[in-house]
């Protein structure tokens, strides 16, 4: 009856957790449908306005303004990892510590060893796994992700500006998990600053192709306007896109929770019966052993 007992607890356990995963599941269900109208409606105004600073800096001298200036030798590197600030979301944090740790060791691995690779945690997790010794923290900001609105976001963006013309860093990059479906997202890295201007296959869709046109003002006093919401504005689009990522992989985690619970609990039920039965087979067993004994006396 004790092995019963240790079953029937177990059944009771999984079935409360199978009752969590599932609420944790709705919620997470909820925020998606938020974050991915969010997302779906700030991509095209991303994506014009990006493609138009592409445009104007294929008609400038990059030389012109500091921010779109190249460095002749990157030394000194920022790279702003984006995670969440909880877990129970599958893999979305681990892939993203994980290729931020390769790009670390391996795209910078001359810079890291002189100790000129700074990271900007956004998101508790990666600053908790990042935050141990190796590793140089320029800041963190924690619990913004889900709420992030746009003056906090150009605060963010005002700093690594500010310090990138000061020649603090030369190079910034973005690591972020974009948002593809609910099942799905990929890991994304991009170059803040200096700004880039070649488009890559896979800006093919994206953005608009502009024909030349004769610009009044003049570029640069465009440039000088549209660069700061231009940046303001894809960082602000990389907390969207996070945020969208997260809920899904959280939704998609809790579904494959609550399925495994579900199971777990038909096979403890299966094992429950057999043991039950077990002990009342042995129980007659008993019975009738100790009537024939009876008879025998």
């Amino acid at each position: 009856m004790a092995n019963l007992r240790e079953i029937r607890n177990r059944i009771n356990g999984v079935r409360s957790t199978s009752k969590i995963t599932q609420a944790m599941k709705m919620v997470a269900a909820a925020k998606l449908r938020r974050a991915q109208d969010a997302i779906v409606s700030a991509r095209p105004y991303a994506y014009s306005l990006d493609g138009l600073v592409r445009h104007l800096l294929a008609r400038v001298d990059r030389n012109t303004l500091p921010v779109m200036a190249r460095r002749d030798e990157v030394e000194r590197v920022l790279l702003v990892v984006v995670t969440a600030d909880r877990g129970l979301c599958g893999a979305f944090n681990t892939n993203i510590i994980r290729h931020a740790t390769q790009r670390i060791h391996e795209t910078y691995a001359s810079q890291y060893e002189k100790g000129n690779v700074s990271l900007l945690c956004i998101g508790r997790r990666g600053f908790n796994h990042f935050g141990k010794p190796g590793y140089s923290i320029l800041d963190k900001h924690i619990g913004l992700i889900n709420s992030a609105s746009h003056a906090d976001v150009s605060a963010i963006m005002a700093d690594v500006l500010d310090r990138f013309l000061d020649g603090e860093f030369d190079h910034v990059e973005i690591i972020y998990n974009e948002f593809k479906s609910v099942i799905q997202q990929r890991i994304r890295e991009e170059q803040l600053l200096p700004l880039p201007e070649e488009q890559g296959e896979e800006s093919e869709g994206k953005y608009h192709h502009f024909v030349d046109y004769i610009y009044e003002p003049s570029e640069i006093e465009l440039m000088e306007y549209l660069i700061p919401k231009h940046l303001n504005f894809q960082l602000y689009r990389v907390f969207m896109e996070s945020n969208a990522a997260e809920q899904g992989a959280r939704m998609t985690a809790m579904d494959a929770a609550t399925t495994n619970a579900r199971d777990l609990i038909h096979n403890l039920k299966l094992a429950y019966n057999s043991a039950r039965q077990a002990s009342i087979t042995t129980e007659i067993l008993e019975i009738v052993s100790g009537a024939n004994a009876l008879k025998a006396e």
